[in-house]
């Protein structure tokens, strides 16, 4: 790593995508980069020489030292790389800022490689150098550019930013803000959809295939593999490759991959670990996009395995390819014939697309899925996810017209902030269901505030799934019933269930069911009630449930469904069945098919049929107008997540607020100065208050006494009742016996100032409004989450925290302070007031700015914060600052 790197770790190396789905990587310059600054140089046409000089300078080690070692405070140089097959880089782009004058201010300048302009290089240099310029306290970026140079005055225009320009000297003068706003954000993701779907096609949409390692031999991963191609019909060409040349399943074989007479698509690789490279680098240098690697032996078996996994992607950068894999299952497009997968069958084609992270968990679920009659426009198991990510099978599936549903089995996220706008804009349109494995307590395990002891990894994702509308599927069971709900029936527009049975417990089971999943039972109307009388014996029981008792038949089904999902008062229907001895399944199934058949309705119809038999024909076949499930509480739980679903959908979609006005730079100088000598530490009573002040966060007056008599003055001065604390950075005061509040005269200030031992902070006592924690937290996966519940003494034993990932939208503002129990304070509780719900968004929403503004804030706790109906106030605060960690994965999309 260059001193450049190190003295502004946000510089280090990324990768990013380009327009045509090629990578580029993006880092800071050292002393070793001035020979192959002078070839880039040197390199650049006479016209692009002089648009980025824009005079006759020559090129000598004047002009390349300016550009080595940047300090990054008033000057930033990122160089762009392309990785030759050989290892070597090449330097194919320069991007540059210069502090002006105006210390908000700085010059901005680009040159791209003639070969390489139009593949949206200056943009992502531009993206990049507008992030670590920010960092710096640069706010706008000036440029200098002439009128002929359109191309970089395209880059400026297009970048998603504000630009103005001015005419001046012959030149344009381009101005614009750097910040990152909720536009430029969104023209972000455009490039990265454009460029990352473009990255994606040979593996959904393949000519030609070719499996390196397809042996004769039966048994063998890749030559079953290869097989599995030729079952499944594939419609393009398929071309197996071994190192003898034997023909497999009667189809020619070549003993290298560039002696096939095309060049091929898509490459699926099964050989041992320690031949995936060469075989990796022949397909790559033949012209394969796509490589898919089944093979084992990389970063799951330690560091050895990771060395070789790391050469391995730098091989496909250095090609410009994508690579799903290593250790991997394979790849799977059934409307295409196919199956490059060693999974026992292929796969049926149908809507539903399916990423996996585990082979054989993935493996589990398409059984369970063959059961249930689903079927798959794709299923990819992305093994060791060295490349290809969740992420990057979001953007194709967004806009792929046969996928209307993704399944997810996750076991780590790569880039959950890319994952949760990816989501969130995707389950807009269709429905993304996710099993979330590996859930852990880490994240609190070395909690030391309220905030942080009430997070964890686990409430990490599920703010995340909740903001994005991700549907969290706890079991693999569940997953496969979600799934066969969401994609056979409407969404219900409400909770209310209609429950019909011709058993009493297995009604009352269903009905218990349902209170767990947050549906509710209610009363049928009185004119549903009037059309059923008369079709049902004496004994049956109108109420929800609906018992038919054991002398219903087919018959009694059919005639009572279509009055239920008549009712107003119900928005989905479970039909629940046991064989007694005067019908069986297989008729009061067809019953039901036709009765819903005819009703022509919009609300979902769930059955549970139970059988020895299993599911009747008539609701198991596709096309069937009722999804059908093996157990009601299976029935329930899928019921429960798709009016989660229809909720989540009707929710407005929000807006993250422009930035708050805020002392940055002075809140950027605290952090910075408390971690000068130490890696962490909690911030003394001056400083953390100095912080909340610079980010407009209320706090309490407040003043630190040397002395008793100090302490007396003090509070005085600010007021009595007076409260006393500790001034122990980080400590829990009233635990410690740290705290002494309501101090209505001087001998009681006194004696308390004596007892806890100056000096001690003294603040005016605040009454009279609801007690409620608000705070920050940062993950190590997931970043900063934004906290918010009950407060007090009891804040962790009440529990009921709610928490939301940094920037956090108005909607999601509003869902913390108005939600749950806190919900229930900030409206006034048993008579109480309510409290003021503006400020308390406002206090939330500069909480989430100062968590994204400066990572090193790892804990952030306001308790309590007194809310009153005019406004409310922090009253005790402590910060614990940490030097971040460094980006383990220099990707960037």
């Amino acid at each position: 790593m260059s001193v450049a790197a190190r003295s502004n770790p946000s510089a280090a190396a990324v990768d990013v995508i380009l327009r045509d789905g090629s990578t580029l990587r993006l880092r800071a310059p050292a002393q070793d980069d001035a020979g192959a600054l002078v070839a880039f140089f040197t390199g650049l046409s006479e016209r692009s020489f002089y648009q980025r000089f824009h005079g006759t300078r020559t090129i000598d080690d004047e002009l390349v030292a300016r550009f080595l070692e940047p300090d990054w405070h008033d000057r930033g140089v990122l160089v762009g790389t392309l990785a030759g097959v050989d290892g070597d880089e090449r330097i194919v782009a320069v991007g540059e800022y210069d502090r002006l004058r105006d210390p908000a201010a700085a010059e901005a300048a680009f040159a791209v490689a003639d070969e390489l302009q139009g593949h949206g290089i200056g943009t992502r240099l531009l993206e990049r150098l507008a992030a670590l310029a920010g960092d710096q306290g640069i706010e706008r970026f000036v440029s200098q550019v002439l009128p002929d140079n359109r191309a970089m005055l395209g880059v400026f225009q297009g970048a998603g930013l504000e630009v103005t320009r001015e005419l001046d000297g012959g030149e344009f003068e381009v101005r614009f803000p750097i910040a990152s706003t909720e536009q430029y954000r969104t023209r972000v993701d455009e490039r990265d959809h454009l460029a990352v779907t473009a990255s994606l096609r040979p593996f959904f949409e393949p000519k030609s295939v070719a499996v390196i390692g397809a042996s004769r031999r039966r048994g063998s991963i890749g030559g079953e593999l290869f097989r599995n191609v030729l079952a499944a019909d594939f419609a393009g060409a398929a071309y197996p490759i071994n190192r003898d040349g034997e023909a497999v399943g009667g189809v020619r074989a070549y003993t290298s991959i560039a002696d096939v007479p095309e060049i091929v698509d898509l490459a699926v690789v099964c050989l041992p670990g320690p031949h995936v490279l060469a075989a990796a680098e022949a397909a790559l240098a033949s012209g394969v996009k796509a490589l898919c690697v089944i093979s084992s032996g990389f970063a799951e078996v330690g560091a050895e395995g990771r060395k070789r996994q790391e050469l391995l992607l730098g091989l496909v950068r250095a090609h410009g390819g994508r690579l799903v894999g290593p250790n991997c299952l394979g790849i799977a497009v059934p409307s295409l014939g196919l199956n490059a997968t060693f999974g026992p069958r292929p796969l049926p084609p149908g809507p539903i697309a399916f990423s996996s992270q585990s082979g054989a968990l993935g493996l589990a679920l398409l059984e369970k899925a063959s059961e249930r009659r689903l079927g798959f426009s794709a299923f990819v198991s992305i093994g060791n996810k060295a490349d290809v990510s969740s992420n990057d099978l979001l953007e194709w599936w967004e806009d792929d017209d046969e996928t209307e549903l993704v399944l997810l089995y996750l076991e780590s996220f790569g880039n959950p902030h890319k994952f949760a706008r990816l989501a969130r804009r995707i389950a807009r349109r269709k429905p993304v269901l996710a099993l979330k494995a590996g859930s852990t307590e880490a994240g609190a395990r070395a909690a030391s505030s309220h905030t942080a002891a009430l997070a964890s990894s686990d409430t990490a994702v599920e703010a995340l799934f909740r903001q994005a509308g991700v549907i969290r599927a706890e079991t693999l069971e569940e997953l496969v019933d979600a799934a066969a709900l969401l994609s056979s029936q409407p969404l219900p527009r409400g909770r209310r269930v209609g429950v019909v049975t011709n058993a009493g417990g297995l009604g009352i089971l269903c009905a218990d069911a349902c209170a767990a999943a947050g549906l509710e039972l209610p009363e049928l109307s009185e004119e549903t009630r009037a059309v059923l009388q008369p079709l049902l014996p004496e004994d049956a029981s109108l109420a929800n449930p609906i018992d038919l008792l054991g002398s219903a038949t087919g018959a009694t089904f059919e005639a009572v469904i279509p009055a239920l999902l008549e009712d107003k008062r119900l928005d989905s229907l479970i039909v629940l069945f046991v064989p007694p001895v005067v019908a069986g399944a297989d008729e009061v199934a067809v019953a039901i098919q036709d009765a819903v058949g005819r009703a022509c309705t919009d609300k979902p119809v769930l059955a549970v049929l139970i059988s020895r038999d299993g599911t009747p024909a008539a609701l198991r076949d596709g096309g069937s107008a009722v999804a059908s499930f093996a157990y009601p509480e299976s029935a329930a739980r899928a019921l429960g997540l798709a009016a989660a679903r229809a909720e989540w959908l009707r929710r407005p979609v929000g807006s993250i607020p422009p930035a708050l006005e805020a002392q940055a730079a002075e809140a950027r100088r605290i952090v910075d100065q408390a971690l000068a000598e130490r890696e962490e530490t909690w911030l003394d009573a001056g400083a953390t208050r100095d912080l909340l002040t610079a980010y407009g966060i209320p706090v309490v007056p407040e003043r630190v006494a040397q002395s008793a008599d100090e302490a007396v003055a003090a509070a005085l001065e600010l007021g009595l009742p007076a409260v006393l604390k500790t001034v122990a950075a980080g400590a829990h005061k009233t635990e410690e016996g740290g705290v002494a509040l309501d101090l209505r005269d001087e001998p009681q200030v006194r004696a308390a100032a004596e007892r806890i031992g100056p000096p001690v902070l003294v603040q005016p006592m605040v009454s009279g409004g609801a007690e409620l924690l608000a705070g920050i937290v940062q993950d190590p996966v997931f970043g900063p989450l934004v906290a918010f519940g009950p407060g007090g003494v009891f804040a962790e034993l009440i529990g009921d925290a709610a928490f939301r990932l940094a920037p956090i939208t108005d909607v999601d503002a509003q869902e913390l302070v108005l939600g749950g129990k806190a919900g229930r304070l900030v409206r006034g509780f048993r008579g109480a007031p309510p409290s003021d719900v503006g400020s308390l968004t406002d206090l939330l929403h500069r909480l989430s700015q100062l968590a994204q503004d400066l990572p090193e804030v790892a804990e952030l706790d306001l308790n309590p914060v007194v809310s009153q109906p005019h406004g409310c106030v922090a009253v005790d605060s402590r910060v614990r600052i940490r030097r971040p960690s460094a980006t383990t994965t220099p990707k960037s999309w």
